[in-house]
C-alpha cells in the first residue's frame, strides 16, 4: 500500500506568533488563488509537505489525501467524500433519505420542511418511475447532468421523447434485452426535476442566490454563514411559452450562459448584492414576510448539511466552502 507521509515544519510551530506567514498550496489558478495572493502575511509554496493550507481541487483529493498524515494545524477544503453533497444526484439521494428517516422516527412534522427541493428522479435508472410522474402532470421537467456545472447540459422539455434516448442507450449498455454484438454505450446520468413555473422576478426577469457557508466540522457540525450574498439574474424577459423553453438564457442565470448573450455588460454583470434584493422585496412585502423568507433560506442550508451529517467522514484537518444556489418563488418559497 501507499506509504503514509508527515506533513509540517515550521510553518506550524510559529502558530502563535501574530505575524506568522500563512503558507498555502493550491493548484488551482483563479479566483482562489488571487484572494489568497491578496491576504497579507499569506505566501504560496509548491512544496508537497510544508503548507498550513491545501487549497485542492477534487482529483488532488482522489490522489493524494488518503496517503498523507497532516500535523495538528494542517487543512485541507474538501472532506473525502464531499461529493456526497456536491453531486447533484447524490444530494437528492440523501435528502430523500433524511426524510425517509424522519418519518420512520415519527417526526412527521420536521419531515415536512424537507420539501425545498422538486420532484427529481435520476435518468435513466429510475426512468420508470419518472415516465410514471410524467404522465400525471401536465409540466414542464429540466433535466441536469450529475457531473457538470455552469449551465453545461442543461435542457427543459415538456415531451417524453426529448429523454426516451436515455432509455434506449441504458438498454443498449446492460438491459436485458441489450444486443450482445453492438458495443456497450456509456450513458451520461442525469438528474430530471420537475421545473419551477412561477419563480420571483424582478423587473420581468428570473434570478438566483448564490450563498455561502463554512463547514469546519461534520461533529458536531459547525456551519459559519457568509452573510452576504448576490442574487444572478437573466437578461432576457422570463417567459413559460413552450416556444421559449430552448433559449436557456431565459432560463438559467449563470454567468457563463448570460456572458454569451449579445448586449451582455461585463463590467455591471446581471447581479444585486444580497442587500439591493432584500431592500427591493421589503419595499414590495415589508420586512416580516421577506425575514421569514431568508430564515427558511438558512434552514435549508442547515437540513441538506443534516441530510448528510451522517455519511460525511469527519476530518478534523477538512473543512469546506458550499456556494447554495436557492431559488425564490412568487409565493416567497426557497428552493
Amino acid at each position: 500500500g501507499k506509504g503514509r507521509h508527515r506533513l509540517g515544519g515550521m510553518a506550524g510551530r510559529q502558530a502563535n506568533d501574530s505575524s506568522r506567514v500563512m503558507r498555502y498550496r493550491t493548484c488551482l489558478r483563479n479566483t482562489i488563488l488571487e484572494a489568497c495572493r491578496m491576504r497579507p502575511n499569506w505566501k504560496e509554496t509548491d512544496s508537497d509537505t510544508d503548507w498550513d493550507i491545501c487549497w485542492a481541487d477534487v482529483p488532488w483529493m482522489r490522489e493524494h489525501f488518503d496517503s498523507l498524515q497532516l500535523d495538528v494545524h494542517q487543512r485541507v477544503n474538501h472532506f473525502r467524500n464531499h461529493y456526497e453533497l456536491t453531486r447533484k444526484d447524490l444530494m437528492v439521494k440523501n435528502l430523500k433519505r433524511a426524510k425517509k428517516q424522519l418519518e420512520r422516527e415519527d417526526r412527521a412534522s420536521e419531515a415536512a420542511n424537507y420539501d425545498f427541493f422538486p420532484v427529481t428522479f435520476i435518468l435513466p435508472n429510475e426512468y420508470q418511475m419518472f415516465v410514471e410522474e410524467f404522465k400525471r402532470h401536465n409540466v414542464t421537467w429540466i433535466a441536469k447532468p450529475i457531473g457538470k456545472a455552469q449551465g453545461r447540459g442543461i435542457f427543459l422539455f415538456n415531451d417524453l421523447r426529448d429523454v426516451k434516448s436515455w432509455k434506449q442507450a441504458h438498454d443498449q449498455r446492460g438491459g436485458v434485452n441489450r444486443d450482445k454484438d453492438k458495443p456497450e454505450v456509456d450513458v451520461e446520468v442525469y438528474v430530471a426535476q420537475k421545473y419551477i413555473e412561477n419563480p420571483y422576478l424582478v423587473g420581468g426577469k428570473k434570478f438566483d442566490l448564490r450563498l455561502y457557508c463554512l463547514v469546519t466540522s461534520y461533529s458536531p457540525l459547525t456551519i459559519w454563514f457568509y452573510r452576504s450574498g448576490f442574487a444572478r439574474f437573466s437578461g432576457h424577459r422570463f417567459s413559460m411559452n413552450k416556444g421559449g423553453l430552448g433559449s436557456l438564457a431565459v432560463h438559467l442565470t449563470n454567468v457563463a450562459v448570460q456572458k454569451t448573450e449579445t448586449g451582455y455588460d461585463k463590467d455591471a454583470g446581471c447581479k444585486w448584492d444580497l442587500r439591493q434584493l432584500k431592500i427591493y422585496m421589503m419595499s414590495r412585502h415589508g420586512s416580516e414576510d421577506v425575514n421569514r423568507c431568508f430564515y427558511n433560506i438558512q434552514m435549508i442550508i442547515i437540513r441538506s448539511l443534516l441530510a448528510v451529517q451522517k455519511v460525511m467522514m469527519n476530518d478534523k484537518h477538512c473543512f469546506e466552502l458550499y456556494g447554495y444556489d436557492v431559488m425564490i418563488d412568487q409565493d416567497l418559497k426557497p428552493w
